[in-house]
Formats: structure tokens, sequence, C-alpha cells
């Protein structure tokens, strides 16, 4: 079996919900009669495969399913899986005609489930776990990319005010904060260790990424398997785990998106030392132009400065799932794989960082 096609297993469908992550459904079923417009029960629970913050899980009703998204269980840092900001953002980008699944409810009285929680629908379509998108036609995949480039490219151009979310993030300095959240973020997890690369980059990476005062929402985990796709056609019809979301700088944005060109696809789906040519998939360089075009700028300056950034960003949230796994409040089932992956992400930072020096 693949590395891609571990991970589309190890991602894909439901399970029973797993111990420790359940809930009263009964509580729940008169939530949402009281709250979501049309919920006729029975009602049954599982958990999805995937999530490695917050927990999400299918709601299965006779006429409509639902997904369910909560905090995890266990001791969290404060600020984290605020399941809140993503009812917001959802419903935001919803109504200014971004593809989003449609937020049904959202509940912040801990007493329901034990948690805070929103449900939205379920959206179906296709899920690529392989960034090569091998499911689909050589001559179609370039319209594959295209589609998440112009998706992208639509987030990245909407106006924050005019969509109701001018407040959703302090908007400038956006590198500077995410260097700072995420090294106080590895510095505090004391159980998950300290690594040398981590370490060396704390101190080169705010001084090396160009900051902007240029504002857009920026989806903050924005790669083709926390895309739904429509079943047959190159479209996005919803973008996934919002977790991350906030005001922020687009370009950092973009070049977390683009590091898929560098990513070994057994940590996400990435296409990491497989040549694009001979699949018809366009190169890193062509993928950039592209977005560039789409938004109007001439280029990417200081690209490889952005890529070990987010790479960076990328080792401290594999650090904070080590710290889980250790406390045992890990949401995902495979969240052990994401810990022994945790050192290739520090390497790949530092080698797209020496390509500044």
């Amino acid at each position: 079996m693949t590395a891609s096609a571990t991970s589309a297993a190890a991602n894909t469908g439901t399970t029973p919900v797993r111990d420790g992550f359940g809930f009263d459904t009964a509580a729940l079923s008169r939530w949402m009669a009281a709250h979501v417009a049309g919920f006729r029960g029975p009602m049954s629970v599982r958990q999805f495969k995937g999530g490695q913050s917050n927990p999400t899980y299918q709601l299965i009703t006779p006429g409509k399913t639902y997904v369910l998204r909560r905090k995890p269980p266990g001791q969290l840092a404060k600020g984290a899986h605020a399941v809140d900001r993503e009812a917001r953002v959802l419903g935001a980008l919803g109504a200014a005609g971004f593809p989003v699944a449609q937020v049904r409810g959202l509940c912040t009285d801990d007493s329901i489930i034990g948690s805070w929680f929103y449900v939205m629908d379920m959206v179906e379509g296709r899920i690529f776990w392989n960034a090569t998108f091998p499911e689909v036609s050589a001559p179609d995949r370039p319209r594959y990319f295209q589609a998440m480039n112009e998706t992208l490219a639509q987030l990245h151009m909407a106006d924050p005010a005019a969509i109701g979310l001018g407040d959703f993030g302090p908007g400038g300095n956006y590198a500077a904060r995410q260097i700072s959240r995420w090294t106080k973020s590895y510095l505090a997890d004391a159980e998950a260790g300290r690594d040398p690369g981590m370490d060396w980059l704390i101190e080169w990476l705010p001084q090396a990424v160009p900051d902007s005062d240029e504002t857009s929402v920026v989806h903050g985990d924005f790669r083709c398997d926390n895309l739904i796709f429509h079943p047959t056609a190159p479209r996005v019809i919803a973008v996934l785990d919002w977790e991350l979301s906030t005001l922020g700088n687009p370009l950092c944005d973009f070049t977390y998106h683009a590091m898929m060109y560098r990513m070994p696809p057994d940590i996400v789906a990435g296409l990491g030392g497989i040549d694009p040519t001979p699949l018809n998939i366009p190169g890193e360089a062509d993928h950039v132009a592209q977005y560039c075009a789409l938004t109007g700028r001439a280029g990417i300056p200081d690209y490889p400065a952005y890529i070990a950034f987010n790479f960076f960003r990328m080792a401290a949230i594999f650090h904070g799932i080590k710290g889980r796994v250790i406390r045992g409040s890990a949401a995902s089932a495979h969240s052990m794989d994401r810990v022994k992956q945790f050192p290739k992400l520090v390497e790949l930072a530092v080698q797209a960082a020496k390509e500044c020096l």
C-alpha cells in the first residue's frame, strides 16, 4: 500500500465513536430539535477518522446528514480549538458566495455534550488525499490545480470588512505574529521536548520572513485534502477545516499551499520527490505564477523564506500533537504517525531557510 493510500485509509470515512470522545447523544438530539431548523430524529453518531485537533462527527438522521465539530476533551491551550471562530468564518464566507458548508447552529453551552460545538451540513463530493490526483485523467489534472488556485485567490481577494470579518483578526504583521504564536506553543509544551533545528529557526525566522500590512482572510491549512471537489467536475464545492483561519498576509497562506511541492506524501498530501511533468501536473513555478496572475502580482519575493516559515509552523503544530499524544488527548487515531514525522518537517524548514543564506 502506498503512503497516500495509507493516508486515505487512515482519514477517509467514519468509525464508531472512539473511547474518550463520546457524549450524551440524547442531549444533542434535544439541542438539535430546538436549534436546527428541519431536524428530525432519530439520530445516530459516528466519528470521522480524520481531524487532528477538533474531533469531528457524522450525525445521521432519516432525512439528512450533518457534521459536528467540537473542542477536544482534556486541558486546552488558551485560545485554541475555537469552534466559535470556525462557525463564524464559515457563516460569513458562505453568505458571500465562497464554497463552504452551511452552518446550522453553534452551541457555547458546555452542559450539552461537554464542550462547545457547531453543526453544519455534510457536503458530498470528492476529497483527494494524494496530491498527484491519481483518480483524475492526466489531461484534466491542470484544471484541478487551477481550481485550487482560483479558490484560494477568491478567498484572498475578498474584502474582510465587506463580508463581516473586518475584526476577525489583527491583520498586520501576520508573519511576525504567527512566528511568535508557534514559538510560544513549541516552548510551552515541555513534555514534547526540544529540537535543535526548531531552536535555530526560532532565532532566524523573525529577521528573514518579510512582513506586510496586506490583509485578507487566510485559511491557514489550504491543501487538496481539506477541499471537497464536485463529484465529476474540476471545481471546489467546499473548503474544510477553518480552525487556523484569521486575518493575515495572503502570501503566507498561499505559500503554505504551495509547500505541497516540497512536502513528502507520507506526511500530508504532497509532491515532494515526485516529478510533476510526466503526470501533467503544473510545476511549482507555474503554479506560483498562476496564483500571482489571479491576484494581480508580479511575483513573490523571498519565496523560500515563506516556505521555511510554513514548514516551521507545521512542525510546531505536529509538536503540539506530540504533546497531546503524551497527555492522552490526541483527537485522531493516527496521531502517533504525526509525531514520527515531526523531525522531517524541521529538516525541510531548515533546507528552505538555507536557500536564503
